[in-house]
């Protein structure tokens, strides 16, 4: 049994599609290369064929591993959350004491982090630096290039 995760509604249904296109698209391919293998002679002496075998435990190995996330999956309910503290799925505005920067992060699951989109896992050293805090709250926050000091400002959810 794997540890429960919680997921926005969007990223839980993001994870099942990816598993979807894997069981379905996924296998079809794998399978398709593995018969143009075949059809190809010698089995024993066939590079084709064994890649196109590995390849095939490699998807089986990953659509188990999604199928552990998705049963493991729970969607968080934002009205019993403390909207006070930094949690999970919480939007975060911070800013660099240093600097003055601010910046605006969404607290997620490690599966859904794509910084890019302003997504930060909890289990970075951000999201664990700023779990917990509350408005006007100094986050110290153990980056790479040191410890870093950010004050939340604000707090979404």
């Amino acid at each position: 049994m794997g540890k429960i995760q919680y997921y926005t509604e969007e990223g839980l249904r993001k994870l099942k599609e990816e598993l979807q296109e894997l069981k379905t698209k996924g296998r079809a391919d794998i399978a398709k290369q593995i018969a143009e293998a075949r059809d190809k002679g010698d089995l024993s002496e066939n590079a084709e064929y064994d890649a196109a075998k590995d390849a095939q435990g490699l998807l089986e190995l990953k659509i188990a591993k999604l199928e552990e996330v998705v049963g493991n999956a729970r969607v968080m309910d934002n009205s019993k959350l403390d909207s006070s503290k930094v949690g999970i799925l919480s939007t975060v505005k911070i800013k660099n004491v240093k600097n003055g920067m601010t910046v605006t992060y969404t607290l997620v699951s490690e599966e859904e982090a794509d910084l890019k989109a302003g997504k930060i896992s909890l289990a970075s050293p951000f999201g664990k630096g700023l779990l917990g805090k509350s408005v006007g709250d100094v986050a110290q926050i153990n980056a790479p290039a040191g410890t870093l000091e950010f004050e939340v400002l604000d707090i979404t959810y």
